[in-house]
């Protein structure tokens, strides 16, 4: 019987960040490499991804949850939240038990829900409360992947993400040396054996104050007041996409020819 590996959430589980014109939404990510080092292991390994970029927990209960437990999954991954921290007003109490609602609908639908913490990131002082957040939601998730039997990826303890060659110029989501990296922390929580290597990254350059206080003012001006702007006006980066792979495909029969052959078929519509 083939195995069903789904993938829901935002932008970290769409792969924002490992940016790729051959792939569905223009990105590949540490999902699709997971599904393809499954799919080494045992040909009949499916695989789906209904995660799209900025949902809200509540979004992702709404548009992806049910759909994904429809496809009887074996295993669901879902980081979902992170979004939701960033409104410092809200509380996170009642977010938390919506998450646990979520997990606990995927265990109670007999597949294995494979669950995040997140990352330390270091901000800038503007943005310190959110890591105060994060900690918060973390010590939630560890709780509710023990309450459940869930699979825990602790992105929290990986040290290796300090280095700032694991992110994208947003400083909020990984590169595509990141999404590597984390599709082998994944495959390591699901016991499968792999063959991802890492490249060696690009050398680190010193850098001076001044050209420091550029990238911060850089960052700021091209990041972080766009998000807050978009935000204010109630819109997102993910409004007009769809799911990258919505429905299962075979990840053994080639993930670039399956995304070329939908793209094609798409056109001729």
């Amino acid at each position: 019987m083939s195995r069903l590996f789904v993938a829901i959430g935002d932008s970290f589980t769409e792969g924002v960040g490992d940016w790729d014109a051959r792939y569905p939404n223009g990105v590949r990510g540490w999902a699709d490499r997971v599904a393809k080092q499954l799919s080494k292991q045992d040909p009949g390994w499916r695989y789906a991804n209904l995660a799209i970029r900025s949902k809200r927990l509540q979004q992702i209960i709404d548009e992806q949850l049910q759909r994904a437990l429809d496809l009887h999954p074996t295993v669901v991954s879902v980081y979902a939240g992170g979004n939701d921290i960033l409104e410092l007003r809200a509380s996170l109490t009642p977010l938390m038990e919506r998450y646990e609602e979520m997990v606990s609908r995927i265990a109670a639908a007999g597949a294995r829900p494979l669950l995040f913490t997140g990352f330390d990131v270091r901000l800038h002082p503007v943005l310190e409360p959110m890591r105060r957040r994060n900690w918060t939601y973390n010590e939630h998730v560890r709780r509710i992947a023990e309450d459940y039997g869930a699979l825990l990826v602790d992105y929290w303890c990986f040290d290796e993400y300090h280095d700032p060659r694991f992110w994208g110029t947003d400083r909020l989501h990984m590169s595509p040396a990141g999404h590597k990296n984390m599709a082998a922390h994944v495959l390591r929580v699901l016991g499968v054996d792999h063959s991802l290597t890492a490249k060696p990254l690009h050398p680190r350059l010193p850098v001076t104050a001044r050209e420091w206080l550029h990238q911060e003012s850089v960052w700021l001006r091209e990041w972080v007041i766009p998000m807050f702007g978009r935000r204010l006006r109630n819109v997102t980066l993910g409004d007009h996409l769809e799911p990258r792979w919505p429905t299962p495909i075979r990840p053994a029969d080639g993930l670039k020819r399956l995304a070329a052959e939908r793209d094609s078929l798409a056109r001729q519509d």
